[in-house]
């Protein structure tokens, strides 16, 4: 048995980098490290992939994190406990603020924890802030890089379908639940949000902020806006939304070395 290893992904000591990219898809991963060298994967387990490399001279990990709160805490705490200490999110979100068009990128400076994974840590009123290095790093990184990029607020939340809604005629929305469930007052939440500015939404920044602040740890989120909520019809086409996840794994990479290459 591998010393130290963690009893979901299995990971072992000398296998997890310092600095992390995460992700919700699995299949981005190779993405990620597609011009690292001497990559390793170092777990296929459930819906975590893990690579380890290096780029630029410094080491990195990226791990999936699958789709939600539970299963990104889940890998957040055994990364964690075998080393990582800068996390960043590279993902893709649904916009919110009229001023958000698909393809921006929004760099999170805190997000609203509409989710039940970093309530079950601690008290529903403790923010979940983004470190203000990194999301340094990520500006700096996304201004040079001459991209459409926005900061601000995320909503995160649990439940994609419950959340979510289509616009039916233009300007009333529906549920996009099965035979259209909803609980009362649950449109009122996608207009209170974009009342208060909020810029977009997904489903794990909140978790990863809030950990990483628990922890004494460090850490961003990037996102690319793939769609609009409420959804008026087809978000971005698969070439793309590609081009954009992959504009953001650049900012992303950017800023990391840049955090690494500061600590050294």
């Amino acid at each position: 048995m591998k010393e130290k290893q963690q009893p979901i992904t299995g990971c072992g000591a000398g296998e997890i980098a310092e600095h992390v990219f995460l992700c919700g898809d699995p299949e981005r991963i190779a993405k990620v490290s597609a011009d690292w060298s001497d990559v390793v994967e170092v777990c296929k387990v459930r819906e975590y992939i893990i690579h380890t490399g290096t780029k630029d001279g410094v080491r990195l990990t990226a791990a999936s994190t699958g789709i939600g709160g539970p299963s990104t805490a889940v890998v957040m705490e055994e990364l964690a406990k075998l080393g990582a200490h800068t996390f960043i999110r590279i993902g893709n979100s649904g916009g919110l603020s009229d001023d958000v068009e698909l393809g921006d990128y929004v760099i999170t400076t805190g997000a609203i924890r509409d989710e039940g994974t970093s309530k079950s840590y601690v008290r529903p009123d403790y923010p979940a802030a983004a470190h203000f290095e990194v999301t340094s790093a990520l500006v700096s990184a996304a201004k040079e890089s001459g991209s459409r990029y926005h900061a601000g607020i995320t909503w995160s939340v649990d439940a994609f379908y419950a959340r979510n809604k289509v616009l039916t005629d233009g300007s009333d929305m529906a549920s996009m639940s099965f035979n259209g469930f909803e609980q009362s007052g649950q449109n009122d939440m996608v207009l209170d949000c974009k009342k208060a500015h909020v810029l977009n939404v997904e489903m794990e920044s909140s978790t990863i902020l809030t950990l990483a602040n628990l922890f004494g740890l460090r850490a961003g989120c990037i996102c690319t806006v793939s769609d609009k909520t409420p959804w008026p019809g087809p978000g971005q086409d698969s070439i793309s939304l590609d081009k954009n996840i992959k504009g953001a794994i650049d900012i992303a990479t950017k800023a990391m070395i840049d955090l690494a290459m500061l600590q050294a």
